[in-house]
């Protein structure tokens, strides 16, 4: 099994990534069974490779899941950092006994790794979004995303 720190998660969340074309503004989702989805792959300057999965319900507009991954070198696997969750099912936190009904954002987390279950087993309720896009949002704003602007010399502060 594969176990990232707590300061190896936090730094990977951090780290600068561009914002890929057709995440916001949302572009068109590819349907699949009972779910839209969108994939996104983020190569970043220091040679890590993030993506972003985007996943709807055709059913319930409150089932979705946003997730930030690490695609692990050399495993062929993605790593979930974060995962922006629906109002869609009851949520267990089985290390704290804590059960609930709500939007919530999954964390990767060592601890819960280290006692065998997934990495971002853990969530925390919220209320910072309630829909798709606002869980998108709430992605790009907390896990290091830039536009192509913000990369721009006039927005640095440089001289052209």
């Amino acid at each position: 099994m594969f176990t990232l720190s707590e300061d190896h998660i936090k730094s990977l969340i951090e780290e600068r990534k561009s914002l890929p074309p057709q995440l916001c503004p949302l572009g068109t989702l590819t349907g699949r069974s009972h779910h839209k989805r969108k994939d996104f792959t983020i190569p970043s300057s220091s040679g890590n490779q993030f993506v972003v999965f985007v996943r709807l319900s055709t059913i319930n507009m409150l089932d979705f899941s946003v997730i930030l991954g690490y695609r692990l070198p050399h495993l062929h696997s993605v790593f979930r950092l974060r995962r922006y969750n629906g109002k869609s099912h009851y949520h267990t936190n089985v290390m704290e006994n804590e059960t609930f009904y709500d939007f919530h954002i999954h964390a990767a987390t060592e601890r819960y790794q280290q006692a065998g279950f997934s990495e971002d087993h853990f969530a925390k309720k919220t209320n910072r979004y309630h829909d798709l896009q606002g869980a998108i949002d709430l992605l790009l704003d907390e896990c290091g995303f830039r536009s192509p602007i913000e990369e721009s010399p006039l927005f640095q502060g440089q001289t052209i």
